[in-house]
C-alpha cells in the first residue's frame, strides 16, 4: 500500500539523518584532535518494484565511513619525534600492550601522525599507548634489507640502549704539504713529524706518529730527489711501526708537486686506485688517505713550507646521548654531545591501494581490511608516499563551518521526515473516520 510505504520512507529518513547527525557530532567533537579523519554519511535511495499507475516509496539507507585520504594541515611543534607525513602514507604503530606481552606478536596498526616520546624503557610511544615501529640499523648505522610486504623486520623503536656510544677512527685524510727544498743536496735531512689523535674501539684517545724523512741526493749528484720515507707508529702499541712507505713526487711542469709513486716498505699497503694507505693499529685497520698518483689533494711537495693544510678524520670519543632527530627519509639518528651521530632506526611509510577502505580503530589508528587491499612498506619519499616530517603534527580534517552547515541541513531534513510521518498519520486517521 502506497500510504504505508510513505510511512516507512519517513521512518528510514529519520534513521539516516540520525546517523548523519552522529557523524557531524563526532566530527565537531574531534575538530581539535590531531590526526582525526572526518566521518562521512552517504545516503542511497531504495527503489521498490513499481506497478503501473501506483508508486511505493522505498525510502533511503545510509553508509558511513572515514575520509582517510584527506590530509589535514601540518602544525609545528618543539618535539623532534612529533611526526607526520607530507602526502600519502601512514606511520606503523602497534599497541604497547602487545610490546609488554613479549610474545613477539605485534599487530600492525597505522596512523597519519603522532607525538612519540620515550617511556621509562626508552620505547617511543604516544599518549594513547601506541608504540612506533621501525627497522633497526646494524652496529655501523646501516639499515639492512628487510621484506616490504610483511612486518617481520619491524620492531618497537627503543633508544635507551644507546645512551652512550663511541665511534672508532677508521679513516684519516692527510692534506699535508712537504717542503721541496728538503730533498736538495743542501738539505739537513731532518725528519718532519706529524702527531695525530685517533679514537680506539672503546672510545679511548690514542696517538699516531707520522714521520716524513727526506732522501738527500748522493754526492756528487745535486738534483733534488723528490723522495720521502714515510713511517707510521702507533702509540697504542708502544710506538710500534705499523706503516712504512717510500713516496716520490713528480717535478714536471704539468703535475709538479703531486705524488708520482708510492712503494710500501716492510709493513703496510697502498692502493693507487683509491690513494689509501692501510695500517693496522691496535684496534684494527686504519686507512690514511694521501691521494692518488698525479692527482691533487692529499700529500704534496711544494716550496719550502711544511704545512698540514687539511687533516680530517672520522670517529669520536664516547659521548652521552644529547638528542634524537628524524629526517625526511625516516632515518632516526642519535646525536651525542661528542658531535658523533649514528643512525638507529628507519621508519617506513605504509601504503595500501584504497586508504578509505582501512578499518578505523580508536586513537586515530587504522588496520588493513579486505576493502583496503594489502599493505606495502615504502622508504619515506619513495614511490607514492610522502616524506616524514619531524617537529610537526597533522591537524584534524574537520571543517567546523562546513559541519555546522550540514547540521542545519540535517535538522531540517529530520523535521521534514517527521512531518511526513505526521501527515501519513493524519491521512490514516481520515481513512478510519470514513466508517463513522
Amino acid at each position: 500500500m502506497t500510504i504505508s510505504s510513505s510511512l516507512n520512507a519517513g521512518v528510514t529518513g529519520l534513521n539516516v539523518n540520525a546517523s548523519r547527525l552522529a557523524t557531524i557530532s563526532d566530527n565537531i567533537a574531534n575538530s581539535e584532535t590531531f590526526g582525526y579523519k572526518r566521518a562521512t554519511a552517504d545516503f542511497h535511495s531504495l527503489v521498490l518494484n513499481q506497478s503501473r499507475g501506483t508508486y511505493s516509496a522505498g525510502g533511503v539507507r545510509v553508509t558511513t565511513g572515514r575520509a582517510v585520504d584527506q590530509r589535514g594541515a601540518l602544525v609545528t611543534t618543539n618535539n623532534p619525534t612529533d611526526l607526520s607525513i607530507s602526502g600519502r602514507g601512514m606511520l606503523p604503530v602497534t599497541p604497547f600492550t602487545a610490546v609488554t606481552a613479549g610474545n613477539g606478536d605485534l599487530p600492525l596498526y597505522m596512523t597519519s601522525t603522532g607525538s612519540f616520546r620515550p617511556d621509562s624503557n626508552g620505547i617511543l610511544r604516544n599518549a594513547a599507548g601506541q608504540a612506533l615501529l621501525g627497522w633497526p640499523a646494524d652496529r655501523d648505522g646501516n639499515i639492512p634489507s628487510f621484506p616490504r610486504d610483511t612486518t617481520g623486520g619491524l620492531e618497537p623503536i627503543r633508544i635507551a640502549e644507546n645512551q652512550f656510544e663511541g665511534d672508532p677512527t677508521t679513516r684519516i685524510g692527510l692534506g699535508v704539504n712537504l717542503p721541496a727544498t728538503d730533498t736538495l743536496s743542501d738539505g739537513t735531512g731532518d725528519p718532519r713529524v706529524l702527531v695525530l689523535e685517533y679514537f680506539g674501539n672503546l672510545g679511548e684517545s690514542q696517538n699516531l706518529d707520522i714521520t716524513f724523512t727526506p732522501t738527500l741526493p748522493t754526492p756528487p749528484a745535486t738534483d733534488a730527489t723528490n723522495e720521502w720515507t714515510v713511517t707510521v707508529n702507533d702509540g697504542a702499541q708502544g710506538g710500534a711501526l705499523v706503516g712504512e712507505y717510500t713516496v716520490v713526487f713528480d717535478d714536471t711542469r704539468q703535475n709538479g708537486g703531486t705524488i708520482a709513486s708510492v712503494t710500501p716498505g716492510s709493513v703496510g699497503t697502498y692502493d693507487p686506485a683509491t690513494g689509501l694507505m692501510s695500517v693496522n693499529v691496535l684496534g684494527g685497520a686504519l686507512e690514511l688517505d694521501i691521494g692518488e698518483p698525479l692527482q691533487g689533494g692529499g700529500l704534496s711537495q711544494l716550496s719550502d713550507q711544511f704545512s698540514p693544510l687539511s687533516v680530517t678524520k672520522n670517529g669520536s670519543p664516547v659521548g652521552n646521548l644529547a638528542g634524537i632527530e628524524v629526517d625526511a627519509l625516516g632515518l632516526l639518528t642519535a646525536v651525542y654531545d661528542s658531535g658523533f651521530t649514528k643512525t638507529l632506526f628507519q621508519i617506513p611509510v605504509i601504503d595500501v591501494p584504497n586508504v578509505n577502505g582501512l578499518t578505523p580503530l580508536a586513537n586515530q589508528t587504522y588496520q588493513v581490511s579486505q576493502d583496503s587491499g594489502p599493505f606495502y612498506l615504502w622508504d619515506a619519499g619513495d614511490g607514492p608516499v610522502g616524506d616524514i616530517i619531524g617537529y610537526s603534527q597533522e591537524e584534524s580534517t574537520t571543517d567546523v563551518a562546513g559541519e555546522l552547515t550540514q547540521l542545519i541541513q540535517t535538522q531540517r531534513a529530520y523535521s521534514s521526515n517527521a512531518k511526513v510521518i505526521q501527515t501519513v498519520d493524519e491521512m490514516l486517521q481520515e481513512t478510519t473516520n470514513i466508517k463513522r
